[in-house]
């Protein structure tokens, strides 16, 4: 599965900086989330190859932290981005004839550092929390593979009430907010497409937009599963599979959803083999 994701998401990256014509504000985002995704499954994956060969798998505080930092930077960069590649899809739908100046490249690069510096904030607000908890215990068990956020913010020393205060503003901020943007986008995109009358327009924009709408589904299904499964289930297992789905295989399949449903990217990785044979 890790080398999948590797390869998957190198292939995007290699594909849209080769040609030209994937030089788009769409392509853009793709392949940022692209090198996000190679982050996000390299935060997890090499450490649980590690563990499984371990006979009792331990991580160090400092290790713990810095791992949740960087899952919590990546996951939720990934999270925004699928919202402002939804954003992106709704200017080039909705406002076909304004899309080069509103999607110009320092709004594309403004976009992308107010990404980043979200998940910094997601960050400090878990940092905030993790740091709360004592770390002189000789040893703390951690009911998953990876030390993510849900499982450190257990074992903070809060209250229930404060805990889930923590965790429902993080969860509106960094879920529900993004979330609404993208059904908003994809409101006022259905309803542009119901009134063009050309059936060959409709048909290119629902593949255009088909590819982000399965990736979407993707990250937030798993996601959302992940949260809840975190709360309702007190079963390891269950948690542990929820969080392969969310950590790893929507990393895995992101690129392949893209290339075999994109006809841009196809054209162009023919274009690449094309040369390299």
């Amino acid at each position: 599965m890790y080398i999948l994701a590797l390869f998957g998401n190198l292939l995007i990256i290699l594909t849209v900086s080769s040609d030209s014509h994937l030089h788009t504000p769409m392509y853009f985002f793709l392949s940022n989330l692209s090198m996000v995704d190679i982050g996000f499954i390299s935060t997890t994956v090499p450490r649980v190859i590690v563990d499984i060969q371990t006979p009792c798998p331990v991580i160090s505080y400092v290790s713990c932290l810095t791992q949740m930092s960087l899952l919590i930077i990546f996951a939720c960069m990934d999270d925004i981005l699928l919202a402002v590649m939804a954003y992106d899809r709704f200017v080039a739908i909705c406002h076909p004839l304004y899309y080069q100046v509103i999607m110009n490249p320092s709004r594309c690069g403004f976009l992308l550092l107010g990404c980043f510096l979200l998940s910094l904030l997601e960050l400090l607000f878990h940092f905030v929390a993790a740091l709360s908890f004592s770390s002189c215990e000789a040893y703390v068990e951690i009911s998953n593979f990876f030390c993510g956020p849900s499982e450190v913010l257990k074992l903070a020393n809060f209250d229930t009430v404060t805990n889930n205060i923590v965790r429902y503003c993080i969860g509106t901020l960094y879920g529900f907010l993004p979330i609404s943007g993208i059904i908003f986008s994809y409101y006022k995109i259905v309803a542009s497409i119901m009134q063009s009358s050309s059936s060959s327009g409709k048909h290119k924009t629902f593949s255009t937009c088909g590819s982000h709408l399965s990736i979407v589904c993707l990250f937030y299904g798993t996601g959302l599963g992940v949260y809840f499964t975190s709360f309702l289930s007190h079963s390891p297992r269950s948690i542990a599979v929820a969080s392969m789905m969310y950590s790893a295989v929507t990393p895995m399949l992101n690129p392949y959803i893209y290339s075999l449903r994109n006809k841009d990217i196809k054209t162009a990785l023919r274009k690449i083999l094309g040369r390299a044979f």
